[in-house]
């Protein structure tokens, strides 16, 4: 069984190929499901994991957003 695993994709990967609308909202999709309630625990523990990890996504793309912000700034005042 550990060998069919390891073959398998991780059930998250695709989110590595979102972009920051895209990751947004599906996580906004994710907290509404776990907001409604009814899922198993099993179902609620894999929605909480994927919401993790499109947060993650959501923030990796603010920072890449932030660094390239304070680099126009800093080229601006340069030539300023």
């Amino acid at each position: 069984m550990a060998a069919e695993n390891a073959s398998a994709p991780a059930p998250d990967a695709d989110i590595d190929k979102l972009n920051y609308e895209e990751a947004r909202e599906q996580l906004v999709a994710v907290v509404g499901r776990l907001e409604a309630g009814g899922a198993s625990l099993e179902e609620s523990l894999a929605l909480w994991e994927r919401g993790e990890a499109l947060a993650s996504r959501c923030e990796e793309w603010l920072e890449g957003a932030r660094k390239r912000l304070a680099a126009a700034r800093d080229k601006g005042a340069q030539q300023g």
